[in-house]
């Protein structure tokens, strides 16, 4: 079956360090990625961004590569040619009772994390101003059990904090830093990339994701091959364990937008 979609993260995944489209993951210039959109453009295969970035950085992005369809703040919202879908829940649309950023805010979980947590979590600046639909820290924290502390709060049982993978912006006494979200009812990218592939009308066999997190990794559920950067396997201990819990999942030889390269043409080739 001919492949006709890819989803792929942006930070750590598509793009090479400092966020670049044109660098390899030593921040050396590289045409892989180009390379990769063009292979995707003959063969008819639509790219799809999936990333915990806001709307704006993620719609300019999709827009540089020529896409129309794109999935922003974790899953919580998705596009498909300009036509604007929110996941978040019923309960968590932005209105007239503002967005579910200012919502969330208001509520205090925020505060009820950075007092639980302390110097292990912060809210990840200058990136976490101007969100709508999710909230963005980084730290290095245990999952489970910020979610259990959101839960036990009045305001939180709608809530998910969830892992979107290792980052180089480094904190005091942290070997290694996570980016965290704060996402309302339930978003993931896995269940957005879910939406668009049912909005879409492609078969999990059509379909395959690239990414280096343990959230990106939720999209494994829905499409048939799951390629995971070897960069966040090699640095994500948690990303390696979880890993084990699927058959579909590929780690690549090459790191970030690499990776990607990789993924394609392997896909591509036997196709």
């Amino acid at each position: 079956m001919a492949l006709r979609c890819l989803y792929t993260d942006l930070d750590g995944t598509l793009l090479g360090k400092f966020g670049s489209l044109f660098a390899d993951a030593e921040g050396n210039f590289s045409r892989n990625q180009a390379l990769m959109l063009e292979a995707c453009d003959r063969a008819g295969v639509e790219v799809v961004v999936m990333s915990g970035r806001r709307e704006a950085q993620v719609q300019s992005d999709s827009r540089l590569m020529g896409q129309s369809s794109y999935i922003y703040e974790a899953g919580c919202g998705m596009v498909i040619d300009r036509e604007r879908t929110f996941l978040t829940g019923e309960e968590w649309v932005p209105g007239e009772n503002g967005s579910p950023a200012d919502r969330i805010v208001a509520s205090g979980i925020p505060d009820l994390l950075f007092e639980h947590f302390g110097e292990r979590l912060e809210w990840h600046a200058p990136w976490h101003e101007g969100r709508v639909l999710s909230l963005l820290f980084r730290g290095k924290v245990d999952v489970a059990e910020a979610n259990d502390l959101i839960s036990s709060h009045s305001a939180g049982a709608d809530l998910r904090f969830l892992d979107n993978g290792a980052i180089g912006r480094p904190m005091p006494g942290l070997e290694v830093t996570h980016a965290y979200h704060l996402v309302p009812g339930g978003a993931s990218k896995g269940r957005a990339v879910g939406a668009h592939m049912r909005a879409r009308g492609y078969a999990r066999e059509e379909c395959i994701a690239a990414g280096d997190s343990i959230e990106d990794l939720g999209a494994a559920e829905y499409v048939g091959r799951f390629f995971c950067m070897a960069n966040g396997y090699e640095k994500d201990a948690e990303l390696r364990t979880a890993i084990g819990a699927f058959d579909n999942v590929t780690v690549t030889e090459g790191r970030m937008g690499d990776g990607v390269y990789e993924a394609v043409v392997a896909t591509l080739a036997r196709r």
